[in-house]
């Protein structure tokens, strides 16, 4: 319906452009007819003036022997053209001397309407019965005194031939119209179209014109204004109290399981022998912790710590956060060959690059496969041990545990088991690079939601499904069918908690810049990127160095000014690809370093080591900018995080275009880390960004964090998992499409 009132406005503009020219029509019609009949004249004056003089010497003989008869014959030779009816001599005084023999007799000199005593050719237009004429009168000097020639030409030819003109202009114009109207149409939608996709391009901060800049700021206010007159587009926002109050009210306040290999918080014992809490560098971490903070319940995952054990209860269980307790981590031990063939092995060297695309060759070893599956029984076991109902809400976490929602299901057939996967899904075709793809996709299909970052990982997985299991699919509802059992298939895009947790004593922005530039000992006017990252290939940590040298290279000014702090932690050492990675990304920033060592501090500062989350804040306090370069990320929370810290609105994102972060962050500078010219083009760009466009985008990134943050993103997934168990307990068992499409309404 929204097409019509575009079309019938299209038709109307054609339409009247039309008309527009149509008018024209006439009058140049007019002009060809007017041209046409002079260009006529002049050729019928040519034709008469070569006639007389062709016969001029002849009549003079003819008329000094008084030879009439010859004079006729002449006349009548002459007005054998078929544009000439008849042909008189006429002497100066209007007599007429001789004519050819279909000259009429009734017409005297007198009616000639000529001037015979002039010098000059004279025309005049008369009629011959019914037939219009031309008269021409060509003067000739003889002997015997001058004489007229006078010719009757036929116009009946000239008429015919501007109809046929008339014909043709009115068949070119009118194709001529049509054509420029269609033309003026086409070049119209296709400018529109231009115009529209660099108005699309900006929005979503592929490009940087800034003559859309005042048209996003005005629909960026007006999309705030209505979300705050509706409160919010599902409801008022979403935090950790309306979480509270959903499981109270929808989930009859059942805690939640929630199962991932990694742990919350890192008991470790120091040189000095006291047990130290860390914790961990995870994107899953930092968006997981607020929910079971606002939800409690248990968090089950891979005691990894060497002071681990001796922190536990006798169930293997202790209270977190260690200063204010608000839920429960249940912590699993793994053998170093169980860790080393599910975590290092089949998780890390298999499923990890066969879902990124990072140009990393996966690794599959069946023993490592058989640890996968032991330890996914492990774990299963754990939660079903922690359940303490029969109908529990489990939240899986990522590709560690692939095989354990169906280990779950056979042990808890009524569970709500939702399962989210935290980095990318692959198409198909890589899919089927793993030698037990379908065993991995029958595990995930356990689950009563599958949750994936966006659309696109969602129908990689239908496709994968459709491709390696015998299962009934249907698209409509974005679900699968298998033995009797229906998962749901969604995108549920991944966020921080909003606001931070960020103690009100900390440091304005202002002290923390000076907090950072004194560490590192650089000047005040120092320009401070920062990046935050494990050190991992799919990163972009390389692509991130070349860029910032790109950057220097194309404007000199910079070095000296410039520095770029990557604050990384080591990640999966054990793994060869990730220490030949660190060795890699170590030799790039030394190799800059000395090529810009005329700078007086390096301008790439690689600070490897663990950074507790407010030193990580205090960076993203301090920076002008913050890139996040990855080559293929499921979302990447490091560039919501940023955004989060600005409460001070400046500072800019370079956020790469391979990440789930980029659908959401449109304000950010778009860029491909593999096009290091067009990303050093975006640094030089955050480097002179003005501060009221800083304000600008700032204020538009932080709203879309501030709507779509981590509570949002767990309360979606729990109000799809209470119209389920509401359906499961209504209906018995979950059968058909149909009653699926009705419990998701």
């Amino acid at each position: 319906m929204s097409r019509l009132p575009k079309r019938t406005a299209t038709l109307r503009y054609l339409a009247i452009l039309l008309l527009a020219l149509a008018a024209l029509l006439p009058a140049a019609t007019k002009v060809v007819n007017v041209t046409t009949s002079q260009w006529f004249e002049r050729d019928l004056n040519l034709r008469a003036r070569l006639a007389a003089n062709g016969v001029r010497s002849s009549l003079e003989v003819s008329l000094g022997m008084a030879d009439k008869a010859g004079t006729r014959a002449i006349l009548d030779d002459l007005a054998q053209d078929e544009r000439i009816l008849a042909v008189a001599l006429v002497s100066s005084d209007g007599e007429i001397v001789a004519a050819s023999k279909d000259y009429p007799p009734t017409l005297k000199g007198e009616d000639l309407g000529l001037d015979l005593q002039s010098e000059e050719a004279t025309n005049s237009r008369g009629e011959l019965g019914t037939r219009a004429i031309q008269i021409s009168a060509i003067p000739i000097e003889m002997s015997l005194g001058r004489h007229h020639l006078v010719l009757l030409h036929d116009l009946s030819f000239v008429e015919r031939r501007q109809s046929l003109v008339d014909r043709f202009v009115w068949a070119v114009f009118l194709a001529l119209l049509v054509c420029g109207a269609l033309s003026l149409f086409i070049g119209a939608r296709l400018s529109w179209s231009e115009w529209t996709n660099r108005l699309r391009r900006f929005v979503r901060g592929e490009s940087h014109e800034t003559i859309f800049q005042p048209i996003v700021t005005d629909l960026r206010d007006l999309h705030r204004r209505v979300q705050e007159e509706r409160g919010g587009s599902s409801g008022p926002p979403w935090t950790p109290q309306r979480l509270k109050q959903f499981l109270r009210t929808e989930l009859m306040g059942e805690r939640l399981l929630l199962l991932a290999n990694r742990e919350p918080y890192i008991h470790v014992r120091g040189d000095d022998g006291a047990v130290r809490v860390m914790h961990p560098a995870s994107g899953l971490v930092t968006a997981l912790q607020p929910v079971l903070r606002a939800c409690s319940g248990v968090w089950i995952a891979h005691g990894s710590g060497n002071a681990d054990r001796e922190v536990v209860d006798a169930q293997d269980r202790i209270a977190v956060p260690p200063d204010a307790p608000e839920y429960t981590l249940r912590r699993v031990w793994l053998t170093p060959e169980q860790e080393r063939g599910y975590y290092y092995g089949f998780s890390n060297e298999g499923l990890w690059p066969l879902c990124h695309l990072a140009h990393v060759r996966p690794e599959f070893r069946k023993g490592d496969w058989e640890a996968y599956r032991t330890v996914n029984q492990l774990f299963a076991d754990a939660v079903c041990a922690e359940a303490g109902v029969d109908d529990p809400i489990v939240l899986v976490q990522d590709y560690h545990f692939a095989l354990a929602p169906k280990m779950i299901r056979e042990r808890l057939p009524r569970a709500s088991i939702i399962t989210f996967w935290h980095i990318p899904w692959p198409n198909a075709e890589r899919v089927g690079i793993c030698p037990w793809a379908a065993e991995i996709l029958d595990g995930m299909l356990g689950s009563s939601i599958l949750g994936f970052h966006t659309q696109l990982h969602c129908n990689n997985f239908l496709d994968s499904v459709d491709r390696f299991l015998e299962s009934r699919i249907d698209r409509e509802v974005s679900g699968v069918q298998l033995q009797g059992r229906i998962s749901l298939v969604r995108p549920y895009p991944i966020s921080i908690e909003w606001p931070l947790r960020w103690p009100p004593e900390a440091p304005l922005p202002a002290r923390c810049r000076e907090a950072v530039l004194r560490e590192l000992e650089l000047p005040n006017d120092a320009i401070l990127g920062v990046g935050v990252d494990r050190l991992d290939y799919t990163k972009g940590i390389i692509e991130r160095f070349r860029c910032i040298e790109a950057a220097i290279e194309s404007n000199p000014s910079l070095a000296g000014r410039l520095c770029f702090a990557q604050l990384s932690a080591p990640s999966r050492s054990a793994i060869e690809s990730y220490q030949a990675f660190e060795r890699e990304v170590t030799a790039e920033a030394e190799r800059i370093n000395r090529r810009f060592a005329t700078a007086g501090w390096p301008t790439i500062r690689l600070m490897r080591a663990h950074h507790e989350f407010p030193r990580v804040m205090t960076f993203y306090r301090a920076a002008d900018f913050c890139m996040v370069t990855s080559l293929h990320d499921g979302m990447n929370l490091v560039a919501k995080e940023f955004v989060a810290a600005r409460d001070d609105e400046q500072g800019v994102l370079i956020l790469s275009q391979f990440t789930g972060a980029s659908k959401e962050l449109s304000a950010a500078l778009i860029v491909n880390p593999y096009d290091v010219h067009r990303s050093a083009e975006a640094v030089a760009l955050a480097i002179s960004m003005s501060a009221d466009e800083q304000r600008t985008r700032m204020r538009a990134l932080r709203a879309v964090v501030e709507e779509s943050n981590v509570y949002s993103w767990a309360g979606r997934m729990l109000m799809d998992a209470a119209k389920l168990r509401w359906h499961e307990r209504l209906a018995g068992r979950l059968k058909t499409f149909p009653e699926v499409r009705r419990a998701s309404d």
